[in-house]
């Protein structure tokens, strides 16, 4: 059976729970344990399917089609380890479980409550495979003392209290704020904290301290001492100029050792972090540097774009470069000449997203690098309005775009290049959606097979002709316009095992110019940069040269 480590925060939110958790479980990994990890958000929506990137940032998509929290995308970056839909779960999902059972008289007429049905659901989704795995991670949302935190706070005090002694733990994430005037770092926040966790039954067994200075072993020996844990226990955790340095810094704090001894495991096995130094390599010992544009409608949020951003510096690990990407609003294109704003750049690249606003000026940015020969690479939404930027100025279509875009402002504005997908094929089992279905859930979700064209860029780059890759959209550029577009310089290099979905396009007579209907940076790695990043880097690197 495995053993838990639940992981909270305290003071204020954002501290790094999730990376904390990942480096964690990568040093478990490195001593040759098996982990999971996973997340319960105490946000009463289902999943952050419907919710804004503004709101929450981005939303990482599994293989098995669930839509998750964005710290799942760092377990996966970290472990290598592919999350399931077991692996994240929040408020509102838990109490839909619950109140389907009710209704469905599961309960037996009981009254329905907080203790014990809504917190029986919680720790039935704990330990929901437990015998898989060694050491099994799970991360609270949010910070101790949110009134919506309260049950899952309340539902691992039991788990812990039923489980034998020594197969839970408790790790606490708090701040450790200075205050300039004075030269101190300041305790007290964090020993609030851990009166408030203490005051619902839960003891920490590790506190991290975020921090900007180093502590003091007098302060290290203070919070041991207020908060009740060993002061070895006492982990310190210093910005980085890097979030893939955390394993080892965390290492070299003594992080894993802490844990290891929390649960009685002596001797343990030895880290072997060899690949994690050869990462922190080539961050400190780059060959040059690439500027990459990324052109998008939520900028003003990196969240919006947080696998984008960690696989384009993948990219730049398997080539030995930096990747400065810089991102642009794309409705600045709507109102100015895209020119003068990506004159300089090495590659574009233009994301997914939802909506019409600012897609004119992602069609811009995508004829810029058609046309001037710059490395494009186009994602999802990105795909689309490459095909129709072809479309309107190579095949002669000049009302050519999406039906997303009628759907939403209403009349028949343009030639649908891009449609509602109305079915396709789910492993056995054929879907079907309609425009007015329920927005929650209703979209190609997960991983999919794609069947590449011999002897295409993609087919080079991937090495193979067969490749399974995340999606996450309800629009699909219209087979029946494949063959005219291809008639104007186009290349419909991957499609659905049935053939009738556009997965992949390219432009043979170009540089590098490729758009994907899915989305590839959902399974990139520090240590496995996915094929078409490295790749799209290292045509950067070769434009570099060129500028």
């Amino acid at each position: 059976m495995a053993r838990y480590i639940f992981i909270t925060g305290g003071v204020v939110s954002s501290l790094g729970k999730g990376l904390a958790s990942a480096a964690l479980g990568a040093l478990l990994q490195a001593r040759g344990f098996s982990v999971r990890l996973r997340k319960l958000d105490p946000y009463l929506n289902v999943d952050p399917g419907t919710m804004s990137p503004f709101e929450h940032g981005e939303v990482f998509v599994t293989d098995d089609g669930a839509e998750t929290d964005l710290d799942l995308g760092h377990y996966e970056r970290f472990t290598g380890v592919p999350c399931r839909r077991t692996d994240s779960v929040s408020a509102g999902r838990i109490y839909t479980n619950v109140l389907e059972k009710e209704r469905n008289g599961d309960y037996l007429g009981k009254t329905i409550q907080v203790i014990p049905h809504v917190t029986n659901e919680i720790k039935d989704w704990l330990a929901i495979g437990e015998d898989e795995t060694d050491f099994m991670l799970c991360e609270i949302g949010g910070t101790v003392g949110d009134i919506e935190g309260l049950p899952f706070f309340e539902a691992i005090r039991q788990f812990m209290q039923q489980r034998p002694k020594g197969d839970c733990i408790l790790m606490h994430l708090t701040l450790l704020p200075y205050l300039a005037a004075s030269h101190e770092l300041k305790t007290k926040p964090t020993q609030h904290s851990v009166k408030e966790l203490r005051s619902i039954g839960l003891q920490p067994d590790i506190l991290v301290c975020r921090t900007e200075h180093p502590i003091p072993e007098s302060e290290r020996a203070k919070i041991a001492l207020f908060c009740n844990v060993r002061e070895e226990a006492v982990i310190p955790a210093m910005d980085l100029p890097s979030i893939y340095k955390a394993p080892i810094a965390y290492h070299e704090v003594g992080l894993d050792q802490a844990v290891l001894d929390a649960f009685g495991i002596s001797p343990a096995p030895k880290p072997q972090l060899d690949r994690w130094r050869d990462v922190a390599e080539r961050i400190d010992n780059p060959d040059g540097e690439v500027r990459i544009a990324v052109v998008g409608k939520y900028v003003k949020l990196e969240d919006a774009y947080k696998s984008l951003a960690e696989a384009l510096t993948h990219g730049g690990f398997a080539n030995r470069v930096k990747v400065r990407a810089e991102w642009i609003d794309a409705e600045i294109f709507e109102r100015e000449d895209a020119a003068p704003h990506l004159q300089g750049f090495h590659a574009i690249l233009v994301p997914g997203g939802f909506g019409e606003r600012g897609t004119e000026g992602k069609i811009r940015a995508a004829q810029f690098a058609r046309e001037r020969r710059v490395p494009y690479l186009g994602i999802c939404l990105g795909m689309q309005m490459a095909v129709i930027e072809a479309a309107r100025n190579l095949a002669g279509l000049g009302r050519a775009g999406s039906q997303e875009f009628d759907h939403e402002a209403g009349g028949g504005r343009f030639e649908h290049v891009v449609y509602h997908m109305s079915e396709w094929v789910e492993g056995n089992t054929v879907v079907r959606r309609k425009a007015g279905d329920a927005k929650g859930g209703t979209m190609r979700l997960g991983a999919y097979d794609a069947i590449l064209t011999p002897g295409s860029r993609v087919a080079e780059i991937y090495g193979a002709l067969t490749i399974s890759e995340r999606h996450r959209h309800r629009y699909e550029v219209d087979s029946k316009y494949m063959k005219r577009l291809e008639e104007t310089g186009l290349r419909f290099s991957g499609l659905s095992p049935d053939g009738a979905l556009p997965e992949i396009v390219e432009i043979p007579d170009h540089p590098w110019f490729v758009g994907v209907q899915f989305h590839p940076e959902l399974k990139s790695k520090p240590f496995a940069p996915h094929p078409l990043f490295a790749d799209f880097v290292r045509a950067a690197m070769e434009q570099s040269r060129l500028v």
